[in-house]
């Protein structure tokens, strides 16, 4: 099977997919995007860049596909394109492919800008907790509580202004793997939090883990 589409077939092969996804419980959201509307999803930054030109034709590969299926899988659970838009910078590549069933290929990643901060060792909070920040993608770093007298806070950002701090018990360790299981887990979390207005504006992809 051929990995990449002209825009024609790559609404083709997602109409295949979506056909054995629930039906939509919103009777107005089309269960099948026509070329018109893949050419929205990319307007809205829910479609990359075409992977390849052939001539004046876009060439669209496996992660396209992948981006079309979880748009309409998440609008056939109810969420709006709005909601999709909040949590998309949550959905890297094994989260799409759990999501809808597509097996991306591993690519190299980018430098993501950090958004954490440790907590200043001279601040008050310090004293009673040490708060550091999650594990670093591809380090293979892990954090772990040693001593219940300097207990270990880890703080991950989920989403831009959703912050969730966990206190690690003794002996308890988070790496990498973990925090992005975490925010896998935490997705439909943030989605609610951002149809009700609960987080701030967009900052850019948080760091993939």
């Amino acid at each position: 099977m051929s990995d990449s589409w002209t825009l024609a077939e790559l609404v083709a092969e997602a109409a295949s997919w979506i056909a054995t996804l629930p039906p939509p419980k919103n009777g107005q959201v089309r269960a099948v995007p026509d070329e018109r509307t893949v050419r929205y999803y990319a307007a809205l930054g829910l479609l990359d860049r075409p992977a390849a030109m052939r001539g004046r034709t876009a060439i669209y590969g496996k992660r396209h596909l992948a981006q079309v299926i979880a748009i309409k899988r998440l609008q056939s659970a109810g969420h709006s394109l709005a909601d999709i838009q909040a949590m998309w910078p949550t959905l890297d590549d094994l989260t799409l492919g759990r999501l809808t069933g597509v097996t991306l290929p591993a690519r190299a990643r980018a430098p993501r800008q950090e958004f954490w901060k440790k907590a200043p060792a001279s601040s008050v909070e310090a004293t009673r907790a040490q708060v550091i920040d999650a594990p670093k993608a591809g380090t293979g770093s892990r954090v772990q509580a040693h001593t219940p007298t300097a207990p270990v806070e880890v703080r991950i950002e989920l989403a831009p202004g959703a912050v969730v701090t966990i206190a690690l018990p003794e002996g308890a360790s988070l790496t990498s793997a973990d925090v992005h299981a975490l925010r896998v887990a935490a997705a439909p979390f943030v989605a609610e939090l951002a149809k009700r207005g609960l987080t701030a504006p967009d900052r850019g992809t948080l760091e993939e883990l």
